[in-house]
């Protein structure tokens, strides 16, 4: 879904942009009744059946987007019950963070077999002669699939020589790579929040955009007014995410007039992780351990402690590169607030961990920041170069896209051990992730160093981004080959490492 731009995306940017600027221009917020009136006006639906439904899922996306829960369905509640006790500046989502607006939901089928027209009602009838339970038979001349009868086996559609039969699923539990996502007894999407990571797939690919995410862009701008030194510490896949006008030499012109102090790259710590990591390699496998994995990716580290509790000590406990800028950060500039600026939904549950509380003020991903810049009306192509400080390696920027985290490490452990053979497995998306923690479980990646990605390619696909996941990757790469220094041990910060735990 991310490859297309289409209505859903649109809406949920255009909310972001209406929260964002009805914080920055403060007053009385009971006019956010009237904001889904502006972003659907007229009379007629134009996405669904109904303009009262419509404006009804925006008022709870715009609730969302302020932090607020979901309004009750059964019971009235105006879109701003809650919003003055969240116009502050500082405020921790309240579970849950990612939600399903029930009204929302198209009901999608859950994993069901289906004939279409294409059936060619063929003499030999494969799907029939395949079929274990006798669940297809002959109706009005086309084949028919009794679902009661059916066990979902597939056999019928291998067989097929039409193509005629055809899996349908619900888009937001087929990108689940925690099986969280059931139906409920009205046949509607909801989450076991107990195996969610809030990894954000379920988000980008609801065709009904019927899921989203809390946010604290409300929060944050109050926070701005009220004069914190807000420091916005920007995840390594921002390069171009915001037009290709918006460069890495620029981008700190464009925050500081949303009123931020400066910008900081996350890069810096992710070289400081990856040479973190590099010695727990060097140390402990094998050792202690008979892999490790990489810690970057919240998604995927709490989903392999979920489901195999056993590999908890495999997982490297370096801290992450959010943590370790915000913490270099607050250790440099003593009562400053911290915005984390990235492309994941996930780095918000991170966030809202108690232990990291005090690191990280606030999270965002580059799809709320834009809406900032909208409510601003900043100017994007016509910025004046402010350089950020030219303190990262290639290294660092590199965590932005798949196999980058682990190139990292084996390039830093190749020269602190130059004799040391590091093997690699990398694996993108939690379903590939799963596959690839279950051959390690059997012994298959004893001795390796294991990177998951709970986003397909990485975090350029992130649920929060706002470009192309190719095209983001190719602006990542030609960054890094930018870098005066390509291996996190060059890394001018890497004396302080010791400092920050």
């Amino acid at each position: 879904m991310k490859e297309t731009y289409t209505s859903v995306i649109n809406i949920r940017r255009r909310v972001f942009a209406e929260v964002a600027k009805l914080a920055y221009e403060g007053g009385d917020y009971s006019r956010i009744e009237f904001l889904p009136y502006k972003i659907l006006p007229g009379e007629l639906a134009t996405y669904r059946e109904s303009i009262f439904l419509e404006r009804a899922i925006i008022g709870e996306r715009l609730r969302l987007a302020i932090g607020l829960p979901l309004r009750p369905i059964s019971e009235h509640a105006p879109i701003s019950d809650g919003i003055v006790e969240s116009a502050i500046a500082q405020k921790y989502y309240d579970e849950p963070l990612v939600n399903i607006i029930k009204f929302a939901c198209h009901s999608c089928p859950s994993n069901s077999y289906f004939v279409t027209s294409a059936c060619e009602t063929c003499l030999a009838h494969p799907c029939i002669n395949v079929c274990p339970k006798n669940a297809i038979s002959i109706v009005n001349g086309k084949s028919f699939i009794d679902q009661e009868k059916c066990i979902k086996c597939g056999k019928c559609k291998e067989a097929c020589p039409y193509g005629a039969i055809i899996k349908r699923e619900r888009p937001c539990e087929k990108a689940c790579g925690m099986d969280a996502i059931k139906s409920d007894e009205a046949g509607r999407a909801m989450i076991d929040y107990d195996k969610c990571v809030s990894c954000g797939m379920c988000i980008v690919n609801c065709p009904f955009g019927a899921i989203a995410d809390k946010s604290q862009i409300f929060q944050l701008i109050h926070s701005i007014k009220q004069g914190d030194r807000v420091i916005a510490i920007m995840a390594p896949a921002y390069v171009g995410q915001f037009g290709p006008n918006v460069t890495p030499d620029k981008i700190q012109s464009a925050m500081k007039q949303l009123g931020f102090d400066s910008v900081v790259e996350v890069a810096i710590g992710a070289d400081l992780c990856t040479i973190e990591e590099a010695h727990d390699f060097l140390k402990n496998v094998p050792e202690n351990l008979k892999f490790m994995a990489t810690s970057c990716c919240p998604s995927w580290s709490v989903m392999a402690k979920k489901l195999y509790p056993e590999f908890k000590q495999n997982i490297s406990m370096a801290l992450t590169p959010m943590v370790l800028t915000a913490r270099l950060q607050k250790k440099e500039h003593k009562n400053c607030k911290i915005v984390f600026v990235g492309p994941c939904s996930a780095k918000k549950l991170e966030a809202s961990r108690k232990s990291i509380r005090s690191d990280v003020d606030f999270v965002l991903t580059f799809e709320e920041l834009m809406g900032m810049f909208e409510a601003k009306n900043i100017d994007l192509n016509n910025l004046e170069v402010d350089r950020l400080e030219d303190n990262t390696t290639a290294a660092g920027r590199g965590f932005a896209v798949g196999g980058g985290v682990a190139k990292a490490v084996v390039d830093a452990v190749k020269r602190i051990a130059p004799d040391r053979e590091v093997k690699v497995a990398c694996a993108m998306g939690l379903h590939e992730c799963r596959k690839m923690l279950q051959l390690a479980k059997a012994g298959k990646y004893d001795g390796y160093l294991l990177e998951g990605m709970a986003c397909p390619n990485g975090c350029v696909s992130g649920a929060g981004t706002l470009e192309q996941p190719k095209k983001s990757a190719n602006n990542v790469n030609k960054y890094m080959q930018k870098a005066d220094k390509s291996n996190a041990l060059d890394s001018e910060y890497s004396i302080t490492l010791n400092l920050l735990d």
